[in-house]
């Protein structure tokens, strides 16, 4: 087990990393930009490349690197909230609600992308799905394939509701439902920040009484405390967080999954460690999915979801195949 110093320094070695390729990434793009390190040295310089770097490519970093917090952390509080590893906000039926309920108020008109209207459209839907699957699962093994069940009558509903649209509308949505950065701006920054930073700081509080939940319901209500209490709070905290992320880039597959892994690899299972660990993570390899998916077939955008899925998927069998730990 990692000792505390050790988590420290690690830490602070991936934010270093993380702020490096920050920087990094805004140099590139699919629009080549004379100079770019000049221009990011000097962001006072006014001028074409000044406003693709600081007005487009740092909202949408931004953006990135909150979103791809907001999944780490919900990630890691659906494996520890439902005591399953198998167990991510897509595969509980989360995420499914979520994008359904954007779906639904973006279809009808009554919000748009990156707008509070349709993060609350996707609250409601997030919030409805996680509480059916929590309601209709007697064990951790119902849990996830009763939410399995919810995501797929879930997202069929989402594709039909696609079909239907004025094309237009689907040709929106059936792209950012393959999660889209593209229409990411500093109204979206300003809207994702003070959700994502306070609601993964509530995670990361109440996340203690979730270690709790590996000794067992029995042991927990002897201790005098409500299992399905801690659990209900933790799901709604999930849904929050990937309401938000769902509502303003869409559906990004594996990340949340594959974060609190990769974070439980190299730092141990304690949860308040591991919630900071995934948000880490989860914005460092959402930032690499997005800056590859503009930069790898300019001028077109690849979906950050796939992308997502062929970074991740290696990373964590790599690192589960090298670990001689089992997941508690």
């Amino acid at each position: 087990m990692m000792g505390i110093k050790a988590r420290r320094l690690l830490l602070v070695g991936v934010l270093l990393a993380l702020a490096s390729f920050t920087i990094f990434a805004l140099s590139i793009g699919s629009v080549a930009v004379d100079s770019p390190w000049k221009l990011i040295a000097h962001p006072s310089i006014q001028g074409p490349g000044h406003e693709i770097i600081w007005g487009i490519r740092f909202p949408r970093i931004l953006a990135a690197l909150l979103v791809g917090m907001a999944l780490g952390v919900a990630g890691a509080l659906s494996q520890s909230a439902t005591n399953n590893p198998l167990a991510d906000p897509s595969i509980i039926g989360t995420s499914a609600g979520a994008s359904l309920g954007a779906a639904i108020a973006i279809t009808l008109n009554i919000a748009s992308i990156g707008t509070f209207s349709v993060v609350v459209a996707a609250t409601i839907g997030a919030l409805l799905a996680s509480l059916a699957t929590f309601a209709l699962s007697r064990s951790a093994l119902q849990l996830v394939i009763v939410g399995i069940a919810t995501s797929a009558l879930l997202s069929a509903a989402s594709g039909l509701i696609i079909s239907i649209a004025d094309k237009p509308e689907a040709r929106s949505i059936s792209f950012w439902s393959l999660g889209s950065l593209a229409l990411a701006n500093m109204a979206s920054v300003k809207l994702l920040t003070p959700i994502v930073i306070s609601f993964s700081v509530i995670g990361w509080y109440y996340s203690q009484k979730m270690d709790l939940l590996v000794l067992g319901d029995r042991e927990v209500r002897h201790l005098g405390k409500d299992p399905q209490r801690i659990r209900l709070i933790g799901f709604v905290v999930i849904s929050i967080l990937i309401s938000v992320a769902v509502s303003t880039v869409g559906s990004i597959a594996f990340l949340a999954l594959a974060a609190p892994h990769i974070t439980r690899y190299l730092i141990g299972p304690a949860n308040r460690p591991l919630m900071i660990g995934s948000a880490v993570i989860g914005a460092g390899l959402l930032l690499i999915a997005d800056t590859a998916a503009r930069s790898i077939a300019p001028p077109h955008e690849l979906p950050i979801g796939l992308i997502t899925s062929l970074i991740g998927a290696p990373v964590l069998i790599f690192m589960l195949r090298k670990s001689s730990q089992v997941w508690r």
